[in-house]
């Protein structure tokens, strides 16, 4: 499957539902979206979605992140958008899809006050559309490597 085909397919499977029954985004006033003092934050864009966000919608700016991997693009938005215009990794925060399941995305716990609670806080149909959408992105080997380099560098956050 190509990479766009499977980013799409994913972000099929994760339009109607949410990590809670309501909107999380007023626990945290929606800090996984906005940047922070240093213009830092954002969310990764998964290989082959940049091309969605262009024309760049109004809201959005897009910077490279090397932090995970070299070329990497962050998709930052004034912290309000459309649903249809999230990216993939906004869909799934914060959780990751793994090659056997999901986990919660330790990237997250710097913003995310449903972290705490890990995946038995979450929303049911929330973690198997993770899942399910997991299985759709690791059978194009360029999410499988984008997911796998991601997991390593929660690995390494886990140490500090």
């Amino acid at each position: 499957m190509e990479a766009l085909e499977a980013v799409l397919e994913a972000r099929r499977m994760l339009d109607s539902v949410t990590p809670l029954k309501a909107d999380c985004g007023r626990s945290c006033g929606g800090a996984c979206c906005q940047p922070d003092e240093d213009g830092q934050g954002g969310m990764l864009l998964f290989p082959g979605e940049e091309v969605l966000y262009a024309p760049l919608p109004m809201g959005f700016s897009i910077c490279e992140d090397s932090a995970v991997l070299p070329g990497m693009k962050l998709l930052t938005c004034s912290g309000t958008c459309n649903r249809e215009d999230r990216p993939l990794s906004c869909r799934l925060f914060p959780m990751l899809p793994t090659r056997n399941g999901a986990k919660m995305d330790w990237r997250a716990w710097a913003v995310c006050p449903l972290m705490e609670s890990g995946k038995r806080g979450l929303n049911p149909a929330f973690v198997e559309a993770v899942k399910e959408a997991g299985k759709i992105l690791y059978a194009c080997p360029e999410h499988g490597a984008f997911l796998d380099a991601l997991h390593d560098f929660n690995e390494r956050l886990k140490e500090f």
